[in-house]
């Protein structure tokens, strides 16, 4: 079982630390965290940095953690600028960088990005297999429905060979079998409920079987919104508060599938997710991520197993 935290992300305007944000990441390594993440939501009600700044600053103040965010709305994206950027990433951190990819669903404002609402899944497809031949051939000649490159090259590639590794989220049974055949690994959402994580590990697991892939070659995760505090009601209020700002409105499937409590309840909670088949969890701390971090580490982290 691997252990990781989220990346600070959410700050108003003039909020961001430096300071703090160096010495998060200092007592992250100290702690052995394994990595740390960012998620994506560039329209919203809530303040959030974008990953990639934040996933780069998060390089800076760091020596052995590997960094990721899940999930890039690579649909969204220009899978050219894309890939250049998450090439840059991986050099600049010296090969630490993990990508998560998604469609983002049908809710996503496509037209605030020049996306066809329509055809939004043959987009993030198409996306996903330029940014793979962009980071792997010398010269990349690509005849798209959305793209069109010519003997074009990209350089450097990243520094993991052949790309670092593609996390692949997804809920329903195509995303997750989609994930299977493009990708390398699978991310639960936070916003899941445990039931539900287990019942789309069980799809991922019989796709992998179908497709004769070594189930060991495909990790699977989960991200888990967490709130530890004695006073259980306290811990609750305050994570369903937070879930609201970043939402906007309240969101009573995402507050169910979040964990808050005492440590013995979230001890119980977390247990569960890795019986359901998380091999990786990802604790996204909403509020006080530093002295939530050093609660999860001395109280959480040892009893779990």
């Amino acid at each position: 079982m691997k252990f990781a935290i989220a990346i600070p992300q959410f700050y108003a305007d003039g909020e961001f630390d430096p300071a703090a944000f160096r010495a998060y990441f200092a007592r992250a390594e100290e702690l052995g965290f394994e990595s740390a993440w960012t998620q994506e939501s560039v329209l919203g009600a809530g303040p959030q940095f974008s990953p990639i700044e934040a996933m780069t600053y998060a390089a800076a103040c760091t020596e052995r953690m590997r960094l990721g965010c899940v999930v890039f709305v690579s649909t969204l994206h220009s899978p050219v600028h894309l890939a250049k950027s998450l090439s840059t990433l991986d050099q600049l951190s010296r090969g630490r960088i993990e990508v998560g990819v998604g469609t983002g669903g049908r809710g996503r404002p496509f037209a605030a990005f020049g996306v066809d609402p329509h055809r939004y899944v043959a987009r993030f497809t198409e996306g996903v297999n330029l940014m793979k031949a962009l980071w792997t051939e010398p010269r990349v000649t690509f005849d798209g429905e959305f793209w069109q490159l010519e003997n074009a090259p990209m350089e450097p590639k990243p520094l993991q060979k052949p790309y670092p590794r593609l996390w692949f989220g997804g809920a329903s049974e195509p995303a997750l079998r989609r994930a299977v055949r493009m990708g390398d690994g699978f991310f639960g959402a936070g916003s899941s409920p445990t039931g539900k994580f287990a019942e789309q590990v069980q799809i991922v697991r019989a796709a992998l079987a179908e497709a004769g892939k070594p189930a060991g070659d495909f990790p699977v995760a989960k991200r888990v919104y967490i709130a530890i505090d004695e006073n259980a009601g306290r811990a609750r209020s305050r994570m369903d508060a937070a879930l609201e700002g970043i939402y906007g409105y309240r969101v009573p499937a995402i507050e169910a599938a979040a964990i808050t409590g005492t440590a013995a309840d979230c001890v119980r909670a977390v247990n569960e997710v890795a019986a359901a088949g998380a091999e990786l969890i990802l604790f996204t701390a909403l509020f006080d991520q530093r002295e939530q971090m050093e609660q999860l580490a001395a109280a959480v982290l040892p009893k779990l197993g």
